[in-house]
């Protein structure tokens, strides 16, 4: 899967939930790699804010990211709108330090969005698969979430507030669950005993009976009611059976567990990266999510750094197939140590080396621990960056490749029986003067085994 961006730009206009100021808000197209950021459009200089887990400054009642002096708060929905409709790069501009609430959920960034259409970039997502089991539990609150290795993103999520009115709540998320009709419509939800206390706390100056759902667990006295339509600028405000103010309809019946996994969904999108991995989460808020989002990113950014092997389809067939390779070069067995050749560019060439028991050099080397020399390991590396040199020779049958200087090389991990020895070997300085300069690098599966530079000059045969 490539990356994408949003097709054209789109703006919203509304009000910060928390502060009440008017905010006006675009989302516009942006380049490959560049992934989320806003942009304070209203302060000296515009500055940028990225939108990642290391910049999360507060999340009470919201997720707040600062940078430089920037801040923007109540990012969670248009994140997870972002997320849900797979647009990884894209620049945000907004006039205020608050993002517009809208209706309190993620459905109408979903509808512009959608009605932008997508432009799909030529970079590869990076997606960042979870190997080993991450776990984070909240002393004070309880809350915990634990992520699982899987192939695919999903999540099953957990809530329970001790409420006669909620009761206990769960949600689900997964490839086979569109996110825009299923989580993208539902709205955020507050409990009547939290609204005077947030009021009085300078927060919720923007809320309203339209952008939130108000849970009542008992009938309202009179002077309960006066101060809630005095807040709310209502005539009239009444809690309905069910337990909600003003007789609303949910849109799903578990429409607060849905909008926890949203907000859990933007949230972690500030790992910067989209992963697979099979979520677990029990009365999740921002403040669990957004630690577990810095513990996703901490990992996927030390795993990015190490190198990559390739992506090969062991199915496929080769490019150069053994006797493709021995018109190329002039080894023989037993030194001939390229079996395939998978993948070939003007500046990259990936090829394989199966290691068989029955591999001359591990009679002697060694009789009860067979290992693959390293010296070998490096030979292999050298035959098959000669293909990618002399594959941009004209008449290559004429030419040899031979070593000059290897530096820096590593051995990282033993090669044994069985293995399956990956190398990729790119250009780093072009050949001139019959001079080229390489990198290498050896994996097994997803392992480095071995990497080095190398310095070769092709000469003319006798």
């Amino acid at each position: 899967m490539n990356q994408k961006t949003i097709g054209k730009s789109v703006s919203f206009c509304g009000k910060g939930l928390h502060t009440g100021l008017k905010v006006t808000m675009s989302i516009h197209p942006a380049p490959e790699s560049h992934g989320i950021k806003f942009q304070r459009v209203d302060l000296d200089g515009a500055p940028i804010v990225p939108a990642v887990a290391d910049y999360v400054t507060d999340t009470s009642r919201g997720t707040t990211i600062e940078h430089n002096g920037a801040r923007v708060s109540t990012i969670e929905h248009v994140m997870a709108a972002l997320f849900g409709m797979g647009i990884d790069n894209a620049l945000i501009k907004i006039d205020a330090p608050e993002t517009p609430i809208l209706d309190g959920s993620a459905r109408l960034y979903v509808e512009e969005i959608t009605k932008a259409g997508f432009i799909e970039q030529r970079t590869p997502k990076h997606f960042f698969e979870i190997k080993e089991k991450i776990h984070y539990k909240d002393p004070k609150s309880g809350a915990e979430i634990t992520l699982l290795p899987d192939p695919d993103f999903s999540v099953e999520l957990m809530i329970d507030f001790n409420s006669l009115v909620l009761g206990h709540q769960y949600a689900r998320f997964g490839t086979d669950i569109d996110f825009s009709t299923e989580l993208a419509p539902c709205r955020t939800f507050v409990f009547l005993h939290e609204l005077m206390p947030l009021f009085n706390n300078n927060l919720i100056r923007g809320g309203d009976l339209d952008n939130a759902i108000v849970i009542v667990e008992k009938p309202l006295p009179q002077n309960e009611i006066d101060k809630l339509t005095t807040l709310f600028n209502k005539p009239s405000i009444t809690r309905c059976p069910e337990g909600y103010l003003n007789h609303i309809e949910l849109r799903f019946s578990n429409e607060c567990a849905r909008h926890k996994l949203l907000d859990l969904i933007g949230d972690f999108s500030l790992a910067g990266y989209p992963i697979k991995a099979k979520v677990i989460a029990n009365k999740p808020g921002h403040a669990v999510n957004t630690v577990v989002a810095k513990m996703i990113r901490k990992a996927a950014k030390l795993y990015f750094s190490q190198p990559q092997p390739p992506v090969i389809d062991h199915h496929a067939d080769p490019l150069f197939d053994i006797k493709a390779i021995q018109k190329l070069l002039p080894h023989r067995a037993p030194f001939l140590m390229v079996d395939r050749i998978m993948e070939l560019t003007d500046k990259r060439v990936v090829g394989i080396k199966n290691i068989g028991i029955n591999e001359w050099f591990f009679k002697g080397h060694f009789p009860d621990e067979p290992v693959m020399p390293g010296v070998l390991i490096v030979e292999a590396m050298a035959q098959t960056g000669g293909i990618l040199v002399l594959n941009g020779i004209t008449d290559r049958e004429h030419w040899s490749t031979y070593l000059l200087k290897i530096n820096e090389v590593k051995f990282k991990q033993k090669v044994v029986p069985g293995d399956v020895l990956t190398m990729v070997m790119e250009i780093v300085s072009p050949l001139r003067r019959h001079i080229v300069m390489m990198k290498g690098m050896a994996f097994v599966g997803d392992q480095l085994v071995c990497e080095g530079a190398f310095t070769a000059q092709v000469i003319k045969n006798k």
